[in-house]
């Protein structure tokens, strides 16, 4: 992944340690892999995965993340028709704005998703399999 693009404006120490950024991924190359979302088969997703091979999984709402995982590292892919603030994400209490291409990672697990009273709006997002290794290393070239 282009981790090398974070810089320290993008590590936060409150309420908990986090990095949330929208620089990480080119523009063009996530509007490929959005319009390609419902077909994880297609030449841009395969070609994703093996340049970045990196386990992923694709959940088509925010609610259906692994908080298993050692670092909880999702890659927002807000539906263009939602319109609505984006607001729906509460780290540790802190709010944190859903936004197309961005990028929260964290090893805190008190991540809560704020229910939408409208159902009709997806939240889809991509969860990249990161280990605390990889993590540590981005936050000793960042802090």
């Amino acid at each position: 992944m282009n981790w090398e693009k974070l810089k320290p404006q993008h590590y936060f120490k409150e309420p908990v340690e986090y990095i949330y950024s929208s620089t990480i991924f080119d523009i063009k190359e996530y509007d490929k892999l959005y319009e390609n979302q419902n077909n994880l088969d297609h030449k841009v997703w395969q070609d994703f995965d093996s340049k970045y091979n990196s386990g992923f999984q694709f959940h088509e709402d925010l609610t259906e993340i692994n908080k298993n995982k050692e670092v909880m590292c999702l890659w927002f892919y807000k539906d263009r028709n939602d319109r609505s603030g984006g607001e729906v994400i509460e780290l540790s209490g802190k709010k944190i704005t859903y936004f197309p291409n961005a990028f929260l990672i964290t090893e805190s697990k008190d991540i809560r998703i704020i229910t939408e009273k409208r159902n009709f709006i997806r939240r889809p997002c991509l969860q990249i399999d990161m280990y605390h290794k990889t993590y540590t290393q981005i936050l000793e070239k960042i802090k």
